[in-house]
């Protein structure tokens, strides 16, 4: 019997060197779900107030030849970027170069009561021109926004420098917001997004205006019945904050009152504090609507460490999008002059144009991630890929890889609903801008994809 024991021991203590462990498990390969949904997707936008619209339209110089090529780039699908939402400025008679946007209501008509002689003069700064222009592109999603009431409506007797709306103007100033948009609905733009306040938890020394999250609610409450009673089609968002995360208390707010609930149609809110951390606390759409990064220069680089590049707006919308389950991104300027933070740089003046690797960067999913899309699951393996996935209406399906590493990666996605013979890839980086490449196979429902170090990879499934 001891003898027994010593040799099963003497078995046991041979084990590890003597047989061979168990394979381990491969590891989880990365995966995407284009049969499930997410959040669904309105668009891809810009805005050109404060009379950018204008300097597009020539007033420095760009010819009807060169203006044709920026619309292309801004608005066309096939050509450029195929953005579909349109940010228009509600009026503002501040006197600042560019930073002038002409009001419907210049005067005081004598009281909250009296009767408003609103004037209109089918220009406004140029936004009636363009966005005439992007409606014959397609665009359908008209979204107005105002920085500020005029001055006799608010507290501190100015558009600029915050102030308040006080409270008896409250109907007037609904009444006004609800008469831009007859305005623009004579000219055949039906203003599908309308918003009353920008940004109403910073001060600025232009034109803005203050509201705390329960003065928020309450003109909702007067705004919501006005636009309801205007007989337009227009919906409600609210409220622009500049921080996404302050954004969080004004959401908040309009949940927990029915009246306001039922106003609002799309909550929205700006990235200025910082990177998108939470989704907003709130079951409807939800926009991010205005951002571009700091910077005091033009910048044209794709990857040059500013935080204001190319690949330091595409991180932003992935983070965007899948942090913040926004259904649109706004980026703020098309194009202007000078060290602008736009998209694209007009001359001053001039004739001429230059693009940012920024632009591209928004392109890259705003030409193929279409309005009535729909983010799909995405189970990705490596943290050094930032990966987002979507179905559009078509039927066609859109990956965006952003490659954070130094190196060459080679990824393998396991598909759901989305394999294809011949997948298109596009790639965009600091010598390509959405430049076809030969760099996706699917062999089965397996997609793999060669991904350029620090790229932004697009691949499109048909």
């Amino acid at each position: 019997m001891k003898r027994l024991t010593a040799l099963g021991l003497a078995l046991v203590f041979a084990l590890p060197s003597q047989v061979a462990a168990a394979p381990a498990p491969p590891p989880a390969r990365s995966s995407i779900d284009f049969r499930a949904e997410l959040q669904p997707i309105d668009g891809f936008g810009f805005s050109m107030a404060f009379q950018r619209a204008d300097l597009l339209h020539g007033a420095r110089g760009l010819s009807p030849a060169k203006r044709r090529e920026v619309l292309d780039l801004l608005l066309s699908r096939d050509k450029g970027a195929g953005l579909s939402i349109l940010r228009l400025g509600i009026g503002s008679s501040t006197d600042r170069v560019y930073d002038h946007m002409p009001t419907i209501l210049p005067t005081d008509p004598g009281g909250p009561d009296a009767t408003p002689a609103y004037v209109w003069d089918g220009w406004d700064g140029g936004q009636v021109w363009l966005a005439k222009e992007a409606k014959a592109y397609g665009v359908e999603r008209f979204y107005a926004d105002a920085w500020s009431a005029p001055a006799f409506m608010k507290t501190n007797d100015s558009e600029n420098d915050g102030g308040e709306l006080r409270p008896e103007w409250r109907q007037a100033y609904a009444n006004y917001l609800v008469q831009y948009a007859k305005f623009y609905q004579r000219e055949g733009i039906g203003i599908t997004d309308l918003g009353f306040t920008n940004e109403p938890d910073w001060t600025a020394t232009y034109a803005s205006m203050r509201f705390t999250p329960q003065q928020a609610v309450d003109f909702l409450k007067v705004l919501g019945p006005t636009v309801r009673a205007s007989g337009l089609k227009t919906k409600l968002v609210c409220c622009d904050a500049a921080g996404w995360d302050r954004q969080v208390a004004y959401t908040r707010a309009i949940e927990a009152d029915p009246a306001a609930d039922k106003a609002v149609r799309t909550v929205t809110g700006h990235r200025y504090s910082g990177p998108t951390t939470v989704p907003q606390p709130t079951d409807k759409r939800v926009w991010m609507s205005e951002w571009s990064p700091d910077g005091g220069t033009w910048n044209e680089n794709w990857d040059d460490g500013s935080g204001y590049d190319g690949l330091a707006v595409a991180a932003d919308i992935q983070n965007t999008l899948t942090v913040g389950n926004a259904s649109a991104y706004v980026y703020w300027t098309g194009a202007s002059l000078g060290a602008t933070r736009g998209l694209i740089q007009l001359a001053d003046p001039g004739d001429s144009y230059r693009v940012s690797k920024r632009y591209w960067a928004l392109a890259a999913f705003s030409r193929f991630i279409r309005p009535g899309a729909v983010r799909v699951p995405v189970a990705n393996t490596d943290p050094d890929l930032k990966v987002t996935a979507f179905r559009n209406e078509d039927g066609t399906r859109v990956v965006e890889i952003l490659n954070t590493a130094t190196t060459e990666r080679s990824a393998d996605f396991s598909l759901r609903d989305g394999h294809d013979r011949r997948p298109e890839g596009y790639v965009t980086d600091q010598t390509r801008s959405i430049s076809p490449a030969d760099i996706a196979t699917t062999h089965g429902t397996t997609l793999t994809a060669k991904l350029a170090p620090r790229a932004l990879t697009t691949i499109v499934l048909d």
